[in-house]
């Protein structure tokens, strides 16, 4: 796929190419990680080997200048928002060359999300908002929303009007799955819907509620969801593990873009990857376990400096140890020892036992993450009966925590 090939992707005001985005993953997406995955989408991505240096500053894009992907927040609820709660508040922080900061939030009641869109809209919070209706998990559907939501028409109909309406000149999105399960397919009313009340674009990730991440994504709903919305860019969501993925994605669904999810944990250089295959050009070289340590030095260090203590921040970065780690000779005892790590010397220490000269393991990409599947959708109690009425939505609905 060459660069003439591919078309901007259109957001609003801003223009994204090549069309990448960073998926929403709660307890990933924050200000630390957002800041690798630019850094590698820009070509500056790989600390200084000899001295642990930071890359290279981001210079500010000039107005009208295409952005080198788009790169979401952690899901923050509108409750927690329009409350101002402290973690929320600091979960929307972005840094100063986040452009365009993008948000996503999740809400079930229409009043609640046109508060917090108007709050983020009036005071400047953020310059694109996305709609999370793909959350598969049990705290969520249990009270109708994320991936449950798209079946009350209604209910989806309303929240996306006062998003809309609420959001002046920001342009919104929605991110959603297929459906609840095979046989409650939701994903080309919703898509209708969504065009319907002025949504800028629409994600589809290729599975249902029920599979959570489990089997595999069916792209063939992606191009049928092209299809059926030809108005507005369509953007896929799967199983894009590498750049080839991505690419293959793009010309077997005609899909308007690619959403990045858990290919890219402890792999935020597959930014790098990204831009450079869709621009027409070939896979950068795999990087050495010498290149993987500055990086994930880079990253427990950055954490640190958000949260504002390093030793919390090494902790929050041992979730992220075995995926940066995975494929390379490390031995039980020492993975044992980085995987419960509270300090960066301790963590350099433990990484430098490594024979840092390891190659790129074969077959070191593919599945990271929650991989489980064929789960019962927990949904309130008679959600099922009527795909229009919205009872089952109690007062209680609203969380008030953000990061899923």
């Amino acid at each position: 796929m060459s660069s003439t090939a591919l078309k901007p992707l259109t957001i609003g005001p801003h223009l994204v190419t090549p069309p990448v985005v960073l998926a929403p993953m709660a307890g990933i997406t924050n200000a630390p990680f957002r800041t690798l995955c630019r850094s590698f989408a820009q070509g500056r991505g790989w600390p200084d080997e000899a001295t642990e240096a930071a890359p290279v500053p981001a210079t500010p894009v000039p107005a009208g200048t295409a952005h080198k992907g788009l790169f979401v927040s952690e899901m923050i609820t509108t409750r927690a928002l329009v409350e101002r709660n402290e973690k929320t508040m600091q979960l929307i922080h972005f840094d100063a060359e986040e452009q365009p900061r993008s948000i996503q939030l999740y809400g079930v009641d229409p009043v609640t999300v046109g508060k917090a869109v108007r709050m983020i809209a009036e005071e400047g919070l953020a310059d694109h908002i996305d709609l999370n209706f793909g959350c598969p998990v049990p705290k969520v559907t249990r009270k109708g929303g994320g991936s449950a939501l798209p079946y009350k028409r209604n209910l989806l109909r309303s929240i996306l009007r006062e998003a809309v309406s609420g959001a002046g000149e920001l342009p919104v999105t929605m991110k959603m799955r297929k459906g609840i399960d095979d046989d409650h397919l939701t994903y080309l009313d919703a898509g209708r819907i969504a065009v319907e009340e002025g949504v800028t674009a629409i994600a589809l990730h290729g599975r249902t509620a029920a599979q959570h991440y489990g089997g595999t994504a069916d792209w063939e709903a992606i191009a049928r969801l092209k299809e059926h919305v030809p108005e507005v860019p369509v953007l896929g969501n799967g199983d894009i593990w590498s750049a080839e993925d991505a690419v293959r994605m793009m010309r077997e669904t005609g899909c308007d873009g690619v959403v990045v999810g858990r290919g890219c944990l402890g792999r935020p250089w597959l930014f790098a990857d990204l831009v450079a295959v869709l621009d027409g050009g070939g896979r950068p070289a795999a990087p050495t376990l010498r290149q993987v340590r500055g990086v994930m030095l880079r990253h427990a260090a950055l954490l640190g400096e958000w949260i504002g203590d390093e030793a919390r921040g090494v902790i929050d970065f041992r979730k992220h140890v075995a995926w940066y780690l995975k494929g390379f000779a490390v031995g039980s005892e020492l993975r044992r020892r980085l995987a419960v790590t509270s300090s960066l010397d301790e963590l350099r220490a433990g990484l430098d036992e490594l024979n840092l000269d390891q190659p790129w393991p074969v077959g070191a990409d593919g599945p990271r993450g929650r991989t489980s599947g064929n789960n019962r959708v927990v949904l309130p109690e008679g959600w099922l009966k009527d795909p229009y009425d919205c009872a089952g939505v109690g007062e209680d609905a609203e969380l008030d925590t953000s990061g899923g």
